[in-house]
């Protein structure tokens, strides 16, 4: 019985790989790939670049126009999983800062103009899962799959120490891989955190005096969601969540919860509503769909659109305010969507083509690639080993 649920499930990925496969072929022009040498884990967008934490151990600075890498920082020995900002007029003198956290369990500091390393910390027991700074309280949050938060002092963030651990949340009993917030004050800030269990916990942060550093006080529990949360976003008064039992969640303070149902895991969102577009929609990555929800009233979500964007899973959307010179010799700039995912590329979408009904939007789309010069494909100089291969597919989930 067992050789027979092998030669099943053989057959069943053998199939999938098939799939895929001529997926790969038929869509290997839309949105003007840009091939990465691994996988994109994290990403940020930051004027024209992309910032991508890699499973090659990098961090891989991007220009968006002509696919070009401009920057590689090397140091970590594991995949790198999460990366954040630290400005200078946040109090990092005259350096602006590059952090990073690797399945190596460390968090990394770097100068991103010199590339230097600034600092290394051990900072979990085991994989660094997420990261968020609170800029104003020039405060860092971490989390692992050891089922701890951790705050970080970063007032001396350019000192060449390792950090200070200044607070530690142990309340989870799963491993915790996202979170948002945002500041109150000076002195308190707001944090969600959300495990692979699917629950959410509220805490309320408030620094201690002197160097008492600082203290976590849990507000709210939310378990609404049946398991693992891979995205967790807040803005404008709302929760957003992305979930492996295939929902979107919005909730609004002190209502409850509104969903997206979804054919599979939702791995990544992003509400326009929380940006500086400020539209009532939003994204979600879904399989390798990406797919386009009017929130205006968010009891009633919209279906606008669906793209067949990748031949893999979609793990990250992010915005990138395009700014180019028009045929008048003006300076414009246009809004455009950025996709990553688990075939090894990042994907750029003209968002008002994106917002055409379902009719017309594959139709559309494979003109995409005449607006942004397509790069050439680098070669892939990195190898995993088996066992790094196995973790990477027991963290994708795939």
């Amino acid at each position: 019985m067992a050789d027979t649920d092998k030669l099943l499930v053989t057959e069943a990925h053998l199939a999938l790989n098939e799939a895929r496969r001529l997926k790969a072929e038929r869509t290997k022009s839309l949105g003007s790939p840009i091939q990465l040498p691994g996988m994109a884990l994290s990403i940020i967008v930051r004027g024209g670049d992309a910032w991508i934490a890699e499973n090659t151990h990098v961090i891989r600075k991007i220009n968006l126009e002509s696919g070009r890498t401009l920057q590689l920082f090397r140091g970590h020995t594991g995949p790198v999983t999460s990366i954040a900002f630290m400005d200078k007029r946040y109090g990092s003198g005259d350096r602006k800062i590059l952090i990073s956290g690797s399945w190596d369990q460390t968090i990394k500091l770097w100068d991103v103009d010199s590339k230097e390393l600034l600092s290394s910390t051990e900072a979990h027991s085991d994989f660094v899962k997420a990261l968020l700074v609170f800029p104003s309280l020039q405060l860092l949050v971490s989390t692992g799959s050891d089922k701890i938060v951790r705050l970080w002092d970063l007032s001396k963030a350019a000192s060449g120490s390792p950090l200070k651990c200044v607070g530690v949340i142990s309340a989870h009993t799963r491993p915790v891989e996202s979170l948002d917030g945002q500041a109150l004050s000076s002195t308190s800030a707001n944090l969600y955190t959300a495990d692979t269990m699917g629950m959410i916990k509220l805490w309320e942060l408030n620094k201690g005096d002197g160097d008492d550093g600082w203290r976590s006080s849990l507000k709210q529990e939310l378990n609404y969601h049946r398991t693992k949360i891979n995205e967790i976003l807040y803005g404008n008064g709302q929760l957003w969540t992305a979930s492996a039992d295939e929902t979107v969640q919005i909730k609004p303070t002190d209502q409850s919860p509104y969903l997206i149902a979804h054919p599979t895991t939702v791995r990544c969102i992003l509400p326009l509503s929380t940006t500086d577009l400020a539209e009532p929609y939003v994204l979600t990555g879904a399989g390798d769909m990406i797919r386009v929800y009017d929130v205006s009233s968010p009891q009633e979500p919209e279906l606008i659109s669906e793209m067949d964007a990748h031949w893999h899973d979609v793990t990250a959307l992010r915005l990138w305010v395009r700014k180019f010179v028009g045929d008048d010799g003006r300076q414009r700039v246009e809004p455009w969507i950025i996709s990553a995912s688990l075939d090894g590329t990042i994907r750029k979408w003209r968002l008002t083509e994106l917002l055409k009904p379902m009719s017309s939007v594959n139709a559309t789309s494979g003109n995409q690639e005449k607006e942004v010069e397509k790069p050439s494909e680098p070669e892939n100089p990195f190898q995993m080993s088996e066992e790094e291969e196995r973790e990477l597919a027991d963290l994708m989930d795939d």
